[in-house]
């Protein structure tokens, strides 16, 4: 590496200040014996932290992903399924925004319920509220039954259920250590070739980041971005579906908006908006965001009682 001195032209923060203190703490410094060492040990850490990035993608590259991995996942909604073009995305995370009641723990257990039935895949399901209803997922199984499930409906049931695997998650913390766990795993059964996980939901990641966000510091906000940029990893690196909850809050005019703020509404690749009918089994759904559609689309949808 050429010396600090050299390299000021193209970078001027390391004018004649930063080369003092760097000699005076023995940082690349040709004056202390330490320095070659010191040198050797910053160049491996940058060299650590390149590699945890993911490497620039051509046009092309990222077309050729999409079209041979990044396939969809049907809901099991019909109205949902047709305005996202078949379903949820792989490789990306959706969240489901809206107000108490409007349907986001409905589609997140419908979605479940038919991923590991039809799909015959694997879910992992963070549950923050206590709101996951295994009796809800049977349900959803038993609608619109096949003959396979006439003929053996305890065995099926039996094997659908054992796709699913609930965490009770009431910290982001916790949350952490599931998802790092969840990592782990994911590296081992793609070695082993097991049932693999396609599904994660988070219901809902507001209830793990609203307690954080208090005061003025930014710690909270900081745990949030990499709550976020975690599950992005996970959904990209493993080709899942990440699917997640969101509460609203009041905006200007009365009119409610998203919670988590502008810091959050960046790391969805997906936003849908939820509302129900009061007294109607009908439900409404509008695309806020899609990287492929306008936003503003809207579909309405039951659900099953």
């Amino acid at each position: 590496m050429a010396p600090l001195k050299y390299l000021e032209q193209e970078y001027p923060i390391l004018d004649s200040n930063f080369r003092n203190f760097c000699a005076t703490h023995g940082i690349f410094s040709e004056q202390q014996s330490t320095s070659e060492r010191l040198k050797q040990g910053i160049t491996q850490v940058l060299s650590i932290i390149d590699g945890q990035h993911q490497p620039w993608l051509n046009g092309m590259e990222l077309l050729e992903d999409a079209q041979l991995n990044k396939h969809v996942l049907s809901t099991g909604c019909e109205g949902i399924d047709l305005l996202l073009q078949g379903g949820l995305r792989m490789g990306q995370l959706t969240e489901l925004v809206g107000a108490s009641s409007s349907g986001k723990t409905q589609v997140c257990l419908l979605a479940t319920s038919n991923v590991a039935k039809k799909h015959m895949d694997g879910v992992v399901y963070l549950d923050t509220g206590n709101s996951f209803s295994p009796q809800r997922v049977i349900d959803f199984i038993r609608q619109n039954p096949d003959p396979a499930i006439d003929q053996a409906k305890h065995r099926i049931l039996q094997k659908v259920m054992n796709r699913i695997l609930c965490h009770s998650v009431f910290d982001i913390f916790t949350m952490f250590d599931v998802l790092h766990q969840l990592e782990v795993n994911l590296r081992s059964q793609m070695q082993k070739g097991d049932c693999q996980v396609r599904l994660l939901i988070v219901d809902s990641i507001s209830s793990l980041v609203t307690p954080i966000l208090g005061g003025g510091g930014s710690q909270g906000h900081a745990l949030m971005t990499s709550a976020g940029f975690l599950l992005k990893k996970l959904a990209h690196e493993h080709n899942l579906v990440v699917l997640v909850t969101n509460h609203t809050v009041g905006g200007e005019g009365g009119i409610s908006k998203p919670a988590l703020g502008e810091s959050w509404k960046s790391i969805p690749h997906v936003r849908l908006r939820l509302s129900h009918d009061q007294g109607s089994s009908i439900y409404n759904v509008s695309v806020l965001k899609h990287p492929s559609m306008a936003s503003g689309k809207a579909a309405r949808f039951t659900i099953y009682d």
